[in-house]
């Protein structure tokens, strides 16, 4: 248990000295000192695609904040979009709400539990001014899930994923709202435009004696369709391969989207008391050979490291002098940020169900070591098991799942393709180079050089790999047949886990979500679920 969930754990409402939240400015009203939180949640970012992590694509603003605060080197996001985004959302690890299947498609009556408060309706109930700016995907069917319905005072952005970026379409059927109203005026103007236009007036509009802003930009970008202005692919001529250039394009028009957020708090003075925090949702997608996780095995809906392993960091400044422009590299994971934020905010865990994630700002303002020794990456009994069961008495290995504890890192079943791809613009070091010297395991196969996915895979009947990340962070040396001890003691770790797992939700598509029957767009189709 974190300390924040020990710390609210009788569920009774936390009431601190006034004091304690405001600075008195004398013949002013008082002023809630607490931190304003701004959290910009990249979509599909590649884990070499930063320039910090050696890349030709430039993003000097992200770089610049970056290496103004801590970098979150040993930072852990899930697979794909939805089990990420309800991690943060939550708290929760996803086997605890029900999402461990995948995303949630268009067209299925799912969302992210209404019993899982989120963290926006925490931090409201604790004073913040709360917004989205972007896109959800946490399930809509009811009126009930929507990002209104579940703390954020006003949303602007869509319900889906992979949206066109100009005409805000998914399958030809419009998915772009203002709180609960359809947006149909928008079309022709770029969605990375429009959305760091809207946070910023966002920021100029708020009020601070009103109590502080947290602001939730979750980008389109760099999702697919490949598709940005050409004035931000000018500067990659040399990049040749042209759905890489177009990717390198989406990537520096984020960079700049979140220059534009930045001069707006500077400009509100906002920003000397603000957590800024950036994350990917997950891995690149091997998608056109357009993002690239160099040097991490894999990419987007893989348990790869490329798949999970993600670009984050923390600019603020309330980080302690000494953290200022250092990397960390303690064991962070997405559903920390729950009780960190909470816990910044003096926020309540009222009503919360127990969290899965820790209270790590000690870890990033002050490189306190990391209360998380473990991580559940996931468990998937949906997935079409692989091979033969290769223990009677644990966890059954044939069921796609991964765990990391300390450094090892265990996965079972089918983790996906283990493609370790190098940037096509790059004369980078041979694959078969890459994590040479640690050794003592058996090395995986280079699967890929080009700049495009191959299908090859780890032999079909093999299901169980073990890994010291640590020491080898491109999973080139499987452990498993040399450490049986270790693959029994994480075994037995995923079938703790698994006892405590809620089914997966995963219904089958309703006929009565189709848009042709709500005007032509994305929207609920049933009625809501809550009273009162």
């Amino acid at each position: 248990m974190s300390p924040v969930s020990l710390w609210f754990s009788q569920g009774q409402v936390v009431l601190l000295f006034f004091a304690a939240f405001v600075l008195l400015i004398p013949g002013s009203q008082a002023v809630d000192s607490r931190p304003h939180i701004v959290f910009v949640l990249a979509d599909d970012y590649g884990f070499h695609d930063i320039g910090y992590h050696n890349s030709r694509i430039r993003t000097p603003v992200l770089d610049r904040l970056a290496a103004e605060g801590v970098k979150l080197e040993n930072y852990y996001v899930q697979p794909s979009c939805t089990p990420t985004r309800s991690q943060l959302m939550s708290g929760r690890y996803q086997i605890h709400t029900g999402l461990q299947h995948k995303k949630i498609h268009p067209d299925q009556p799912s969302g992210l539990p209404l019993d899982s408060l989120t963290i926006a309706e925490v931090l409201k109930r604790a004073g913040y001014s709360t917004h989205m700016v972007g896109k959800w995907h946490l399930g809509y069917f009811s009126p009930d899930y929507l990002p209104t319905s579940r703390g954020f005072e006003s949303f602007y952005g869509y319900l889906n994923g992979a949206e066109k970026y100009f005409d805000h379409t998914r399958d030809g059927f419009l998915d772009f709202y203002e709180n609960t109203t359809p947006l149909r005026n928008a079309t022709g103007h770029y969605s990375t435009h429009l959305f760091t236009q809207r946070a910023t007036e966002i920021i100029y509009a708020h009020e601070p004696e009103k109590g502080p802003l947290f602001l939730y930009l979750p980008y389109q970008a760099v999702h697919v369709p490949l598709v940005v202005p050409e004035s931000y692919m000018e500067q990659y001529q040399d990049i040749k391969d042209e759905p890489r250039r177009t990717y390198a394009g989406m990537v520096t028009c984020m960079d700049e989207g979140v220059g534009n957020v930045t001069k707006a708090l500077k400009e509100t003075g906002l920003w000397e008391n603000t957590v800024f925090i950036f994350s990917t949702d997950n891995g690149g997608a091997f998608i056109l050979g357009s993002a690239n996780n160099y040097p991490l095995r894999g990419g987007k809906g893989t348990l790869w490291e490329g798949g999970v392993h993600g670009i984050g960091f923390v600019h603020s400044p309330l980080l302690h002098p000494s953290t200022r422009g250092t990397i960390n590299n303690e064991l962070i994971h997405v559903s920390d940020w729950f009780p960190t934020l909470t816990g910044l905010a003096h926020g309540s865990l009222a009503g919360v169900k127990p969290l899965d994630g820790f209270d790590q700002w000690d870890t990033i303002s002050r490189n306190a070591p990391s209360p998380r020794k473990e991580l559940l990456h996931n468990i998937d009994p949906l997935q079409a098991p692989k091979g033969s069961r290769l223990y009677p008495d644990t966890f059954d290995t044939r069921i796609r799942a991964a765990i990391r504890v300390g450094d090892f890192k265990l996965i079972t079943g089918n983790p996906g393709n283990s493609l370790l791809l190098m940037p096509p613009e790059f004369n980078l070091p041979a694959i078969s180079q890459v994590g040479q010297g640690q050794g003592q395991g058996n090395p995986l196969t280079p699967v890929g050089t080009g700049t495009k996915p191959e299908s090859q895979a780890p032999p079909t009947a093999k299901n169980v790999w073990l890994f010291n990340v640590a020491n080898d962070p491109a999973e080139n040396y499987d452990l498993s047949e040399s450490m049986p001890d270790v693959v029994r003691k994480l075994l037995r770790r995923l079938q703790d886990y698994s006892s405590t797992a809620v089914p997966p939700l995963w219904p089958k598509p309703d006929p009565r979500s189709n848009p042709r029957k709500h005007g032509g767009v994305w929207g609920p189709w049933k009625k809501g679920e809550r009273k009162g």
